[in-house]
């Protein structure tokens, strides 16, 4: 298995290094929810699966909440309240375009999510194009490009290596277009990647990359001019939006001069018998009635961020993830799961496997009995995940990891509590039965009340 121990000078001294010093944090929707146990009491929610999904922030409610009295479709609407959708819809894409320090003459295109902007991004790309991405990416970043050459290199030793590797991949393509495709930081290990040299590596080659900062936007300010990349995508719903929206931003040309992604209302200018004019960008890539509502939400969580003291709020949340690491390292049989030496950059997230436990039963446990949410799975980059277990080198039943990612409102508390409930759980084991039911792993029996329950009194 390609892991390895918490334990490590640099980790153990970190959190005497970045004291926890308050700092402004962003409030978010849902403090302070309480979650009901297998044995009868409730706790407040200790919320590890940010990486995945995370809340509302309090300014993207508040924000939603002005819009809605005045949401109409945008766009050629006479009326007051169509005249001031669109302009608050056209105001989030100016605001999410400076959140990422977009350059002048660049497009911010709202999609759905990463995945949708990076689906977009290969719909533009002129034909026959080169793509490089690592084994390493999320699936959002990975599978997108058929119809391209698509280099697919295995993952490096190091940061370093990374950057080699994609050199020689660049110098034996083909002359044509040629895309380099990378995460910011890892969804698996919250590794950080080298952005910056990567992006030198491409164009002194003549080729392009786009950056997946689905993780890192959330964690660290980005700046596309400073990192001197051509594309970045993000998702709302990463970001404390999670209204259904995401962006694409980047350079223009070869956006400009792809057909519309999607085709229908608003990316025309002229339908005839039998010719169509299409619009110019955004609008071309942006088909349809646009989710107003999500753009506003990811405009006021960029703005929210924006104002805030990030520098306080990274340092804040690496004391934090040195803590939950330093932790785990006396959980007997607890491995990190990490592609370079534990000292490298990483956000808050970590990921471990538990000898004995698959990583499902793990998670169902910390929420069943200690009401603690993680993320447990291959978390949407298979391939990455099979790689750091060790699967398909003759071992008969590969681990089922488990991921942690700390969030704005992750206190000390929470860490403690996680680290707490992991080693007690893997010294004592579970003090409730589960069972595996269609593939998933349930408490048996669930005194709980039932989420469907919950879920249809809302409607």
């Amino acid at each position: 298995m390609s892991v390895a121990t918490y334990a490590d000078p640099v980790i153990d001294d970190l959190p005497g290094r970045l004291a926890l010093a308050p700092a402004p944090r962003p409030e978010l929707v849902g403090a302070g929810l309480s979650v009901p146990l297998v044995s009868g009491e409730a706790v407040p929610y200790a919320n590890f699966d940010y990486a995945a999904s995370a809340p509302a922030l309090t300014a993207v409610r508040d924000a939603v909440a002005d819009l809605l009295p005045w949401y109409a479709s945008v766009h050629r609407g006479a009326g007051l309240a169509s005249q001031t959708s669109t302009a608050a819809y056209e105001a989030a894409r100016e605001a999410v375009a400076r959140f990422v320090g977009v350059r002048r003459g660049s497009a911010t295109i709202f999609t759905r999510n990463t995945t949708d902007a990076m689906n977009l991004l290969s719909h533009a790309l002129p034909r026959p194009s080169t793509v490089i991405v690592f084994e390493t990416e999320h699936h959002a970043t990975l599978l997108p490009w058929r119809g391209h050459r698509v280099v697919r290199l295995p993952a490096p030793a190091s940061a370093e290596a990374a950057c080699a590797d994609v050199a020689r991949a660049l110098a034996q393509s083909p002359v044509g277009p040629r895309l380099v495709a990378v995460t910011g930081a890892s969804n698996v290990t919250g590794e950080v990647w080298p952005v910056a040299e990567l992006a030198r590596v491409a164009h002194a080659a003549g080729g392009r990359i786009v950056v997946d900062a689905a993780q890192l936007a959330p964690h660290r300010p980005v700046d596309i001019a400073a990192l001197d990349v051509d594309y970045l995508a993000l998702s709302g719903h990463k970001l404390y939006a999670p209204f259904g929206v995401g962006a694409l931003i980047g350079r223009s040309d070869w956006l400009r001069a792809a057909p519309p992604y999607l085709i229908g209302g608003g990316a025309t200018t002229a339908v005839h018998d039998r010719t169509v004019s299409w619009a110019e960008l955004p609008d071309r890539h942006e088909a349809g009635t646009p989710n107003v509502v999500g753009a506003v939400a990811l405009a006021a969580a960029c703005g929210a961020l924006r104002r805030a003291d990030r520098a306080a709020l990274a340092d804040r949340e690496q004391a934090l993830l040195a803590r939950l690491r330093k932790g785990l390292a006396n959980v007997p049989g607890l491995c990190e799961l990490r592609l370079w030496g534990p000292a490298a950059p990483r956000v808050g997230i970590t990921s471990f496997a538990l000898a004995g436990w698959d990583g499902r039963r793990l998670a169902t446990a910390l929420s069943a009995e200690h009401g603690i949410g993680v993320r447990a799975g291959a978390f949407c980059a298979h391939p990455f995940v099979r790689r750091l277990v060790g699967a398909g080198s003759g071992r008969s039943e590969a681990p089922v990891p488990v991921r942690a990612s700390v969030g704005l409102p992750t206190t000390e508390a929470d860490v403690e509590r996680l680290v707490r409930a992991v080693g007690q759980l893997a010294r004592r084991g579970p003090a409730w039965t589960y069972i595996d039911r269609a593939g998933e792993i349930v408490p048996d029996p669930d005194p709980r009340p039932s989420p469907i329950d919950r879920v249809t009194g809302w409607f």
